[in-house]
């Protein structure tokens, strides 16, 4: 292939034995004994039931972590052996944080990991063979339409967004599972129209373009899910749904006058947005200045850059903090009390395993076997990372905030399984690429 993510050929011999897994093994003990000082350090340091409940919970989820690997080397399962482990770090400090936070949320935290382990495992085994996926393209686009629709009409506002469904016992955020499936859609229509797309069949000028049966259908699905993203005035999560499809356009065609038209596009809506919508105003304004609304709307982002001011490059100490001054910190700022107790060298440990994840997760997209495994790993890495960087640079002020979660760190049942699902698929790809050092 000329251009976009290219693919590796069909390995003639498999590296090392079918289900040797070793280094996942290994790395998985030390994140257990990692996962154990922090839970046993709560326990020692912070009185009340915090310490008493976060260390069966630890010492539960580093057994289930292990539980999973020990399937998947029994199964002859080959995918990557570095992500498993990553996901657990991050898993153990988002759960440590959250019991030293509240308690009530790490219990909860603690059972929707259990329910995203076993998530990971079912997409491990049931969509292990994930080419037939390439298949349903139309029906994603479907199925995601009406995920999004649902909210807007029966949803519950919370954070300033209507995109939650209320079931009771629990809360239900359809964009985060659709975000796959945009993913999936994306990568079945790109691989079978990137030739197309790259070469173009119509001259504008000097820039070659594609027919409309090409972009159309592209365009169309991207701007439905987009409009309805506002209505639902969930705007981070539209920044990360348009984000993703820049990345795979780009990664399919390699050619960046996609990418200048799509960020042209983005100036343009995100003008407009902030002009009809008032959060948006407020959300822009104290990005630029947030030290006038200090009492008001920037409360919560001076409070989120004083914590992390106070930490200083070693940390206040695990416990020594006062996270609970930051508004909704065991969700959105859950990075901000990580820096004020664990410092700059904290977070910049934290932004580093985000960095290796994408760094495996653009590794098995080279290594794919087809157009479609390239680019879903490729736009499954893109959405895994810019979800990252998008609520890291906002409590750092980098950007605008726009409330989504760090991914396995923050509070959040449906963001975390669908990143286990997300981790699934990748995994499944690298598993028939035998991508694995």
């Amino acid at each position: 292939m000329s251009a976009g993510v290219h693919y590796a050929a069909p390995h003639s011999k498999i590296r090392g034995s079918a289900g040797d897994r070793t280094v996942e093994r290994n790395l998985l003990f030390l994140v257990g004994l990692y996962s154990l000082a922090g839970m046993m350090t709560l326990y020692l340091g912070v009185p009340g039931s915090r310490g008493v409940l976060a260390v069966p919970a630890g010492l539960s989820v580093a057994a289930a972590f292990l539980a999973v690997h020990y399937y998947w080397k029994r199964s002859g399962y080959r995918g990557d052996r570095f992500l498993l482990p990553i996901t657990a770090v991050l898993i153990s400090t988002g759960l440590v944080f959250l019991f030293r936070l509240d308690p009530a949320y790490g219990m909860r935290q603690f059972i929707w990991i259990l329910i995203g382990l076993g998530t990971l495992v079912l997409t491990s085994r049931l969509l292990l063979d994930f080419r037939f996926l390439g298949d349903y393209k139309y029906i994603y686009a479907l199925v995601g339409l009406i995920a999004l629709i649902l909210p807007i009409f029966f949803g519950k506002v919370q954070g300033g967004a209507k995109s939650w469904l209320d079931f009771g016992f629990f809360q239900l955020q359809p964009s985060e599972f659709v975000k796959i499936l945009l993913v999936l859609f994306l990568a079945s229509f790109l691989a079978e129209n990137r030739a197309v797309l790259t070469a173009g069949t119509r001259i504008l000028g000097w820039i070659s373009l594609p027919g409309p049966r090409e972009w159309v259908p592209l365009v169309v699905m991207w701007g439905i899910s987009l409009l309805l993203l506002v209505f639902q005035r969930d705007l981070g999560t539209a920044l990360i749904y348009y984000g993703t499809f820049l990345a795979m356009v780009y990664a399919a065609t390699a050619r960046i006058f996609y990418v200048l038209f799509g960020m042209g596009l983005f100036t343009a809506g995100a003008s407009v947005s902030y002009l009809l919508f008032d959060h948006v105003r407020d959300r822009v304004t104290i990005w630029l200045n947030p030290w006038p609304f200090i009492d008001n709307i920037g409360y919560q982002i001076t409070q989120s850059l004083f914590a992390i001011a106070s930490g200083g490059v070693l940390g206040a100490g695990f416990g020594q903090g006062f996270p609970g001054y930051i508004p909704l910190v065991h969700s959105d700022f859950i990075f901000s009390a990580i820096c004020e107790e664990l410092g700059l060298l904290g977070g910049a440990c934290i932004i580093m395993l985000f960095m290796i994840f994408v760094f495996r997760g653009m590794k098995i997209a080279l290594n794919a076997r087809d157009d479609f495994a390239a680019l879903a790993a490729a736009g499954l890495t893109a959405l895994f990372g810019l979800q990252a960087f998008i609520i890291i640079a906002g409590v750092t002020r980098l950007l605008p905030l726009t409330g989504v979660t760090l991914p396995y760190i923050s509070y959040g049942g449906s963001s975390l399984v669908a990143n286990f699902i997300l981790l699934g698929l990748l995994l499944n790809i690298s598993h028939e690429a035998d991508d694995s050092i």
